[in-house]
């Protein structure tokens, strides 16, 4: 393993990073999934075990892998390489970051998909569709439930959004770290946020705020399982865009002087305090009109352009929802297209133009396999083991297996084989927090991602 590649890029500020890695760690997880998750799993008990998990796996995981990326200052599996080299080990951990960046690769082929949907929403709520469906009250449901079935069966159009939206990821980041990814993040992130926060305001007034801040906040653990803890667990981990090359890349292009818990901290309790307000700017338009606050994945593009078309200025409501949520889906699609592009700039010397448009091109030829998918293709239908088709198995193997795996390896790899002498000067803290730390590297986070895995793969 070649270790002596490096990125030359910086961040121009503790600010940028703080803004580009939690616009990555901000996504459809934050907006979408975690809402229907905590309404699944029992409101406050889950957001209890959600924080704690947080600050428990989570943080430190994410200090490890930025730690490598800044010691490294290469893409993540060259980062490893050079790490576990200066630490007297094999070069032959790198497999780590391989390991992340594919699995972030195959993410980024149905989550562009997936991000797509939110666009072409936001045009079926700017164009009157929800409020249409609303005037007859009789058929609204159906209405939009069609919209919704006729948008992710039609191959023409999911090409149509898709693309659009790699086209404009794949732009972005060919203008590179300062010029491109900081720049969009700057007004990307502060633009999602006020329209949030709108939206949250908007819903306290027209919507039932009083009964979705107790079903968030309220904690009952005997409504929350086993199982629901284990969610819990794993959204935590996933929610900050970890063991996906991401955060290792970005530690990567971390300035000198910056300190990593302060701003891993900030990252963590930024991302969660997103989620926190996305629920309070879902949740009171989910009661108000009755919803089921278990209806998931449906509750974003089913079950609110329902309540959207009967609100007061539903459409506008509607339109500025979904432009937040194109908003914060495009800014995990340009942190998942970085570490592959700046791969191929830094270790097969092409220009940053060249190795973003072979990296989106890739993307998109593997995007058909999710689009067919959803369009039910036979030959996307999958007969071996579990069934299902490509975009399932896909799903599957980066969410159940590849993650997992990566986190528990970038746990071990940090807590035991990094020379603690490194891990101290990079997290410059006293002595008794270093020691905790280690403690969560060494054991709690291993294990506790271990717990997830096995669930996920059906174990228990």
């Amino acid at each position: 393993m070649n270790t002596d590649t490096h990125v030359s890029n910086r961040w121009s500020s503790r600010y940028a990073y703080i803004l580009a890695a939690t616009g990555a760690a901000v996504g459809l997880g934050n907006i979408w999934k975690f809402p229907y998750i905590m309404g699944e799993n029992g409101g406050g008990a889950f957001v209890f075990v959600y924080l704690l998990c947080i600050f428990l796996i989570g943080i430190p995981v994410m200090m490890a892998e930025v730690v490598i990326g800044k010691r490294g200052r290469s893409t993540p599996a060259n980062a490893i390489a050079h790490v576990a080299t200066e630490s007297g080990h094999s070069s032959h951990w790198s497999i780590i970051g391989t390991i992340g960046v594919l699995a972030g690769f195959l993410i980024l082929s149905f989550y562009t998909v997936i991000a797509g949907w939110a666009v072409a929403y936001v045009f079926f709520a700017g164009s009157g569709e929800f409020s249409a469906a609303a005037a007859d009250p009789a058929t609204n449901a159906d209405m939009i439930g069609a919209l919704f079935t006729d948008l992710i069966t039609s191959v023409p159009q999911l090409l149509i959004w898709s693309s659009l939206t790699l086209i404009a990821a794949v732009y972005v980041i060919s203008k590179g770290v300062k010029n491109g990814l900081e720049t969009a993040i700057t007004y990307l992130m502060p633009s999602l946020l006020i329209l949030l926060v709108g939206i949250m305001l908007y819903s306290a007034v027209v919507g039932d705020f009083a009964s979705a801040f107790a079903f968030m906040f309220h904690v009952d653990f005997s409504q929350l399982t086993i199982e629901g803890a284990l969610v819990a667990l794993g959204h935590a981990f996933f929610t900050l865009s970890l063991a996906m090359g991401i955060m290792m890349i970005y530690g990567a292009y971390l300035p000198k002087g910056v300190s990593i818990v302060k701003t891993s901290i900030t990252i963590a309790v930024a991302d969660t305090v997103v989620a926190l307000i996305a629920g309070l700017a879902i949740y009171p338009i989910v009661f108000a009109n009755g919803l089921e606050p278990s209806a998931g994945p449906g509750l974003l593009f089913q079950s609110l352009p329902l309540a959207f078309g009967s609100m007061p200025f539903g459409d506008l409501v509607g339109t500025l929802f979904f432009i937040m949520i194109v908003f914060a889906a495009f800014t995990s699609v340009i942190a998942l297209l970085e570490s592959p592009t700046a791969y191929l700039a830094e270790r097969q010397k092409m220009s940053r133009t060249k190795a973003a448009i072979i990296t989106g091109v890739t993307v998109w030829i593997l995007s058909l396999l999710t689009i067919y998918s959803f369009a039910g293709a036979e030959w996307t239908k999958l007969s071996f083991g579990m069934g299902g088709d490509i975009f399932e198995f896909l799903d599957y193997i980066t969410a159940n297996i590849l993650l997992p795996l990566g986190g528990i390896f970038i746990s071990i790899f940090a807590g035991w084989v990094i020379k603690p002498e490194i891990l101290k000067e990079e997290f410059q803290m006293s002595d008794l927090s270093f020691a905790i730390v280690v403690l969560l590297l060494r054991f709690v986070a291993p294990i506790g991602i271990l717990l997830v895995f096995a669930n996920a793969i059906g174990l228990f």
